[in-house]
């Protein structure tokens, strides 16, 4: 073992350690270097700390066998739905809506597999993975690698309640009012869920709650045109090698060893990026922020015109998440601006044209609600 470079006080030094077996060409990397800066006031160490955290997180909470897992981005979803049916309830008890008590299980249910499951599944792969999606269509069964989008969900209800309004003859923007009052408690869950799966990470970041996140490095290729990049996927591929990986499975390997093997992790944190959080951003903006917002009006004004709280979701959704998008490590560009912040700008329109359509609409007298068909 190489005696480790030392820079400052050594008596305040942090080893990192050295491994004789990586390829010389990567061993400036992994010298080992003590930490000798003097420690800051104790005031300053849990910024420290955060900044430094590596997530390793499993986003399995049950193992049976390597197929039947209990995930909780599954968890995710059924606690959505619950809180979904449990207000919906609520509202059809109050005699707010266009449901009664008796329809709800059968809405909810079929809006969260016509609507939420299939509309985010398919806008995922026409909205972020169109050309692999259209190369190889039978892709889009294959939902144990992931890959739903909030923006395909949203569509998904839309056609979804347009549909149940017409073949029940229901107000359409009557439907969509309570339904938009619980959606952002899904969206909530789902953020918690992208956290604890580590991914849609966030950009650089130098503040006190900066995390790592493993997910980085498997965007890094040995072959990359970025000689830094090209040279940090070599030294991950060193070291998982040393830990068992599979080279056949690069994604799913430096997940599983940065989260099972603690040399591999150690390993791999100098080479990681202190990165925002943006998934619980996210989860407390376009979640429980928005959750509020509509939750106040719609206990506040249960006669409402039609139209005004599907209104209010679309355009407040839409400026939330081009907010929080400055924040999450884009995928692309779009004219300048991140996938999701260029979605995000139809959906306020579609926000004015229902809130156009509300503004016409007469004030509902109590009593006035539609429960009929």
């Amino acid at each position: 073992m190489r005696q480790p470079i030392c820079k400052g006080n050594a008596d305040r030094a942090r080893v990192v350690p050295f491994d004789d077996t990586l390829p010389a060409r990567f061993r400036w990397q992994a010298h080992p270097v003590r930490d000798c800066t003097p420690p800051p006031p104790a005031l300053f160490y849990p910024v420290i700390f955060l900044a430094e955290y590596l997530h390793r997180l499993n986003p399995v909470l049950l193992r049976l066998t390597d197929s039947i897992q209990l995930r909780w981005y599954g968890i995710a979803y059924v606690m959505g739905f619950i809180a979904g049916y449990w207000l919906l309830v609520r509202w059809a008890r109050k005699g707010v809506g266009e449901l009664k008590e008796s329809e709800v299980a059968d809405f909810i249910t079929y809006a969260a597999l016509f609507g939420v499951l299939l509309g985010g599944r398919l806008g995922y792969m026409l909205l972020y993975t169109r050309d692999d999606f259209f190369a190889h269509p039978l892709s889009f069964f294959q939902i144990t690698n992931g890959g739903m989008a909030s923006h395909g969900g949203i569509a998904g209800l839309f056609f979804f309640t347009l549909y149940f309004a017409l073949k029940h003859k229901r107000s359409w923007p009557g439907l969509g009012d309570n339904l938009v009052c619980a959606a952002p408690l899904g969206l909530f869950f789902g953020r918690i869920a992208n956290f604890i799966n580590g991914e849609l990470y966030g950009r650089a970041a130098s503040v006190p709650w900066a995390m790592k996140f493993p997910e980085e490095a498997t965007r890094w290729y040995p072959d990359a045109i970025d000689p830094e990049l090209a040279s940090k996927a070599e030294t991950v591929r060193v070291l998982a090698l040393q830990n068992g990986a599979n080279p056949e499975s690069w994604h799913q390997q430096i997940m599983s060893l940065s989260r099972t093997s603690d040399a591999f992790a150690e390993g791999l944190r100098p080479l990681l990026t202190s990165r925002h959080p943006s998934q619980l951003y996210a989860a407390a903006l376009e979640g429980l922020l928005l959750f509020a917002i509509l939750f106040t009006v719609r206990e506040k004004y249960p006669r409402a015109p039609h139209g005004l709280l599907t209104g209010l979701f679309f355009i407040c959704y839409a400026l939330l998440r081009i907010f929080d998008e400055q924040f999450r490590e884009p995928d692309r560009l779009i004219h300048g601006i991140t996938e999701g912040q260029y979605y995000s700008l139809f959906m306020i329109l579609v926000g004015a044209a229902f809130l156009i359509y509300a503004k016409r609409q007469k004030p509902r007298p109590a009593g006035s609600v539609s429960t009929a068909g």
